[in-house]
C-alpha cells in the first residue's frame, strides 16, 4: 500500500503524488478515476480492485504554479550530489553560501550550493576570491517543471513519463 499513485487534474496537468491506499479513496469516492493501471489488482473478500499508477481528478482544482521548496535535500537535488568546487560526488555533503550570511549573502537558490566537508572547510567565512576558489556551475533555482518535480519517481514509475514531458 507504501507505493506512489501520480495525481493528475481535470485538464491532466500532474499535481501531486500519493499513497495506493489515498488513490484507491479517491476513486470509490468517486472524485478521481484511473488512467492507469499496470500493477495488478487488489483482492478484498467480497470485490476486486485494480491497482491504480496513475489516477485523473474529476473535477479541476485550481493550484499556483508549483515552485521548488528551499531547503537541503533540494539542494543536494538540484547539485546532483556534486561538490561545486571540486567536482566530488557524495552523499555526505554539506551546505555551502557562496557570500557568506555574515557578510550580507542571502539564503536564496543563487547563493547556496553543496559542498565537500574539505572545500568547506577550505572556504570558510571568505569570499570566492578571498579564499582563491571558482564554482563549478553557477547556482540558480531549479525549474518548477513537472519532470522535475515528481521525475525521482520515474525509475520505479515509467508509465508516468509521458504525463510529466511538457507540463
Amino acid at each position: 500500500m507504501n507505493q506512489s499513485v501520480l495525481v493528475l487534474n481535470a485538464n491532466f496537468e500532474p499535481i501531486n503524488v500519493c499513497n495506493l491506499r489515498r488513490a484507491v479513496g479517491l476513486i470509490l469516492a468517486d472524485r478521481a478515476s484511473m488512467v492507469v493501471n499496470g500493477r495488478g489488482v487488489i483482492h478484498t473478500i467480497n470485490s476486486t480492485f485494480p491497482r491504480p499508477s496513475i489516477i485523473r481528478l474529476q473535477k479541476m482544482v485550481h493550484r499556483p504554479h508549483s515552485r521548488v521548496r528551499l531547503c537541503r535535500r533540494e539542494f543536494f537535488r538540484r547539485d546532483n550530489f556534486t561538490c561545486q568546487y571540486c567536482g566530488k560526488h557524495a552523499h555526505d555533503l554539506t551546505v555551502d553560501h557562496v557570500i557568506p550570511r555574515h557578510l550580507g549573502g542571502a539564503h536564496t537558490w543563487n547563493n547556496v550550493v553543496t559542498a565537500c566537508a574539505s572545500c568547506n572547510h577550505r572556504k570558510g567565512g571568505r569570499r570566492l576570491v578571498e579564499a582563491g576558489m571558482t564554482l563549478l556551475h553557477v547556482p540558480d533555482e531549479p525549474p518548477g517543471s513537472a519532470i522535475y518535480v515528481f521525475g525521482r519517481h520515474l525509475n520505479e514509475n515509467a508509465e508516468w513519463e509521458p504525463f510529466l514531458n511538457g507540463w
